[in-house]
């Protein structure tokens, strides 16, 4: 009998913590950068797979990508250091002409763009900017887009 009075003490208690006020809400100013997205990241692609990759690989890609959200769009599409090699994609002249065959790409893929992962020891990462976001679509560890 005690465990069902320390069981409905238990939901009364829990019941009053969910009614308590809730803290004010601080507005916090998101500094402008880069932001990305994998929402059309395809990993099914043999020549695009990362598995097998060790922990540097990972670590790697991480810091490369939380570099880059401190810049945005422009300043990586405009940035000419060759640790970062940011340029368009021209499909005719890679392994994949028909680009990334995501649903509505015509529609949402402006331009295709490629960065380095750091100076040729990773790879590439392929996506494409929507704004300030930066779609991820395939990982290149091996440079496989261009033959």
């Amino acid at each position: 009998m005690s465990s069902k009075k320390n069981k409905k003490r238990q939901d009364t208690d829990i019941r009053s913590q969910a009614s308590s006020p809730r803290r004010e809400v601080v507005n916090i100013q998101i500094p402008e950068g880069i932001s990305f997205s994998f929402r059309y990241y395809q990993d099914d692609k043999e020549k695009f797979s990362i598995g097998g990759r060790d922990a540097r690989y990972l670590a790697s890609l991480l810091r490369r990508l939380r570099d880059l959200s401190q810049l945005k769009a422009e300043e990586v599409i405009n940035n000419q250091s060759k640790s970062l090699r940011c340029h368009g994609i021209l499909w005719q002249d890679t392994t994949e002409p028909n680009g990334f065959c995501i649903p509505n790409e015509d529609e949402l893929v402006n331009i295709p763009y490629q960065f380095q992962i750091s100076a040729n020891e990773y790879g590439r990462v392929h996506g494409f900017f929507s704004e300030n976001v930066f779609y991820v679509v395939w990982l290149d560890p091996d440079h496989n887009l261009y033959s």
